[in-house]
């Protein structure tokens, strides 16, 4: 017969001593207290592991941090994780796997490997702006909060300020950019549902608005605004460039000298620099050839076209543009975006072939057929059509 084990009372575990070796007291169905010569007393579960067959000991804890009746629980919780073939022990590094992947996975984290696939999508610049709205409005409270435990009232409270405040722009592209990091975690397993889906709906909508421009017959106040001003020559250069280009102030204050070719006459952007992730090819009129030539001496040893004085391997910021015709007097009235808005009015108003002005402003065209079919010829009626501009911005000069 086989031999009954006698069940342990919690008495037999107190008064039980010390030896010179160790020694177990069985409690059956694989159960025992392990006494050490220390004196620790310390929970064990004998089992064949599945499988393998091979006998293991799996650690239940010690007395009396882990009691009688908590120690047989835990043995019941084994017995019934072996009648599936799971092994008590490896059950328990995952369990842990996962708590500790719980605890490093957190939004932050998260942030830091969506950023690694973002930046490869936009500029260098609007990258940096995209991880600095994190950085001054999501991290300080929600950092290192676990994704697996991040809810919509968090991420309310968080924002509720900001969208007091009216800068409801803010509360949109944060919403924006938390569900777009979401939704990569999402894909890339860290978490098995988007709870942040709906959260832009908690907050009023942004009034839509447009870049501050000037009206076409206002053009010649802008050029003899520009003419008179006490600003900085090579502010004054990169205006009228941005002007002549047609390009966003970003794209124009990071001009690159390797980007200018000048026997063709063309000044071709990487698609990293351009916010639509496409190179632009943009044919120079004598004007914009002008600007170019005038800065060679100054600037031509440097990475940039637009240098800044201040810093030894910068540009002037895109910001500067915009600083400077506040001086002007155009605040309220003018950005330095919003100079493409008024060429393009101008084109327009002039029929120009409304594709090949909507090419000019770097425009993603929705008929990718159409956007590749004929380049050479895009590129030489996109030339008359910038000649004509710089031209017509010379006549208003006068």
């Amino acid at each position: 017969m086989p031999k009954i084990t006698t069940p342990l009372t919690a008495l037999q575990i107190t008064k039980a001593k010390p030896k010179d070796k160790e020694y177990n007291l069985a409690d059956g169905q694989g159960l025992m207290l392990r006494i050490k010569p220390s004196g620790s007393k310390l929970w064990l579960f004998n089992y064949y592991r599945p499988y393998t067959k091979i006998r293991a000991n799996f650690s239940l804890g010690v007395f009396p941090d882990v009691s009688l009746a908590m120690a047989r629980d835990e043995r019941a919780k084994a017995r019934a994780l072996l009648s599936q073939n799971s092994d008590p022990r490896d059950h328990r590094k995952e369990q842990i796997r996962q708590q500790q992947a719980a605890l490093n996975d957190t939004l932050k984290y998260a942030v830091d490997q969506w950023m690694e696939i973002k930046r490869g999508k936009v500029t260098q610049d609007h990258a940096l702006d995209i991880y600095r709205s994190f950085e001054n409005f999501i991290f300080p409270a929600l950092g290192h909060c676990p994704l697996k435990k991040l809810l919509p009232p968090m991420v309310i409270d968080v924002l509720r300020p900001v969208a007091n405040k009216g800068s409801l722009d803010t509360v949109q592209r944060l919403t924006q950019r938390l569900n777009e990091v979401m939704e990569f975690a999402l894909n890339t397993g860290l978490i098995e549902h988007n709870p942040l889906s709906g959260i832009g709906k908690a907050f009023k909508p942004p009034q839509k608005k447009h870049y501050q421009t000037l009206k076409p017959s206002e053009l010649p106040e802008l050029l003899a605004a520009l003419k008179e001003a006490t600003i900085n020559h090579m502010t004054r250069q990169l205006i009228e460039w941005q002007l002549h280009t047609m390009v966003r102030p970003s794209e124009a204050a990071g001009t690159q000298w390797q980007e200018i070719d000048l026997e063709e006459r063309l000044w071709i952007i990487p698609a990293e620099r351009m916010k639509k992730k496409r190179p632009h090819t943009i044919p120079l009129s004598e004007q914009a050839i002008a600007i170019l030539l005038e800065l060679k001496p100054i600037t031509g040893e440097k990475k940039h076209v637009f240098h800044s004085a201040r810093t030894k391997s910068k540009h002037l910021n895109e910001s500067t543009a915009n600083v400077a015709l506040k001086r002007m007097g155009f605040q309220g009235r003018l950005v330095a975006h919003g100079m493409r808005a008024l060429a393009s009015t101008t084109l327009n108003e002039r029929e120009f072939d409304g594709d090949i002005i909507e090419v000019a402003l770097a425009h993603v065209d929705k008929n990718e057929v159409r956007a590749a079919y004929n380049r050479a010829e895009y590129i030489e009626r996109r030339r008359a059509m910038m000649t004509w501009w710089s031209n017509h911005i010379e006549q208003k000069k006068k």
